[in-house]
């Protein structure tokens, strides 16, 4: 469909007030003026302001699939309620990029936000949500700046790159200790409980649930139980979180970069016990203390304000979906299908991660011949298949699969996957 309109100054394309107005009785196309520089619009997919029913599955034809580690592909429909409520959230005469922070309007979508999301993991009551700023990687340091003395021991498990920085960032706030590390098997593995002695006079013990560069998950089973005295489980879940239930009450920290499965990137979410809270380090900068957020509502500064819009609309999103345990059924047949096509490929494509720890969320590969991998992902590049590089300390390719990547897009990408095969063994 193509809509012409005559020539006039850009200037004037804002004069009429009822542009992209909420009262507008066609609530599927804005309101355009008269007068405006010719222009084609392409009507790829119809905009509703109401939360699509639309299947997880569907995909609009004019965007690519996505299958970048972060910041990530997001719900098709949750962009769309956005894109309609962008000029003017909700009949309150502005953009919720304008708003107070502090203002009615931006505390109602906070607040129910946070609900949602307590909602969705059941999120106990002694645990406060934190939506802060910086990234997981700022969380390598506030976490034992708020839980730990200079002295304090700490117990890490490190089964890829994140929880290795986690690691080496601590080591300036308190004494960390590696009691297992993956690296001389270059990550492709989790140890069972027999496989490291933990300190019993640690403050806690850390684990990253879901390594997103080397594709290896902590499975519900064997999330480690801290035998420290404090018994405190500390879980970076930047890149599996909201992708499946999770039994919150067996952490006492839990945080993640919003940018995989929640929303876009500049929001960080914090899920603290109470009760270890205030207890910051005397040289804890303020911006890193929890017990600031916390007594501020996650308003101390001006937070993330559109992000957390954007997390809350997701979070409605995956509630409307059936909450997580279905999420969870989604994620895992598409990752079935792209392993099962991984393994039976009689060695052309590989996948290194032990398979009881395989991330249903990050799947690294690689191919039997690796001078083809250019090629592989250029011509993936053509059939709108776009980010399959893996990440450069490890080559090969990675395909991401969050909560918001269509099974259409898994099984696009295993097609062509056979049929460069077939073109290339």
């Amino acid at each position: 469909m193509t809509i012409s309109m005559a020539t006039s100054p850009q200037t004037r394309l804002f004069q009429n007030t009822n542009l992209f107005n909420h009262k507008n009785k066609n609530k599927n196309k804005p309101f355009l003026p008269l007068s405006f520089k010719p222009i084609s619009i392409k009507c790829a997919t119809k905009l509703d302001t109401q939360h699509s029913t639309t299947p997880l599955h569907t995909q609009s034809q004019d965007r690519v699939f996505n299958f970048a580690a972060g910041p990530a592909t997001l719900p098709e429909n949750v962009l769309l309620k956005a894109q309609s409520e962008l000029y003017n959230w909700r009949g309150s005469g502005m953009s919720v990029m304008e708003m107070s922070h502090r203002g009615k309007e931006f505390l109602s979508i906070i607040q129910k936000a946070e609900s949602d999301l307590r909602t969705l993991l059941q999120i106990p009551s002694e645990y406060s949500v934190l939506f802060l700023q910086g990234g997981a990687t700022t969380q390598f340091a506030a976490v034992p700046l708020n839980l730990c003395t200079p002295q304090d021991s700490v117990d890490y498990i490190v089964t890829g790159s994140w929880g290795d920085k986690a690691f080496k960032e601590a080591q300036k706030y308190c004494k960390p200790k590696v009691i297992w590390s993956g690296k001389s098997e270059k990550y492709t593995k989790i140890p069972s409980f027999d496989d490291f002695e933990q300190n019993p006079d640690a403050r806690f013990l850390h684990i990253c649930a879901n390594e997103t560069i080397h594709g290896v998950e902590f499975k519900d089973v064997n999330y480690p139980n801290p035998k420290n005295s404090s018994g405190i489980l500390v879980a970076d879940m930047s890149s599996n979180f909201c992708s499946k239930p999770v039994d919150v009450s067996k952490f006492g920290v839990i945080y993640a970069g919003a940018q995989k499965n929640v929303g876009p990137s500049g929001v960080t979410i914090v899920i603290i016990r109470k009760d270890l809270i205030g207890n910051a380090q005397s040289f804890t900068p303020v911006m890193l203390d929890y017990k600031i957020h916390d007594e501020n509502n996650s308003l101390y500064n001006t937070p993330p304000c559109y992000g957390i819009y954007m997390c809350g609309l997701v979070f409605e999103d995956l509630l409307e979906r059936g909450g997580l345990k279905e999420v969870e059924k989604n994620n895992k047949r598409k990752a079935e299908i792209l392993f099962n096509a991984i393994d039976e490929s009689s060695g052309f494509y590989k996948c290194p991660v032990e398979k009881s720890v395989r991330s249903l969320m990050n799947v690294p590969f690689t191919l039997e011949k690796q001078e083809l991998e250019g090629e592989f992902i250029k011509e993936a590049a053509k059939e709108k298949m776009v980010q399959l590089k893996g990440h450069r300390s490890v080559g090969g390719m990675r395909a991401s699969i969050y909560n918001a990547m269509p099974l259409a897009g898994v099984e696009k990408l295993v097609a062509f996957m056979k049929d460069f095969q077939a073109k290339h063994a």
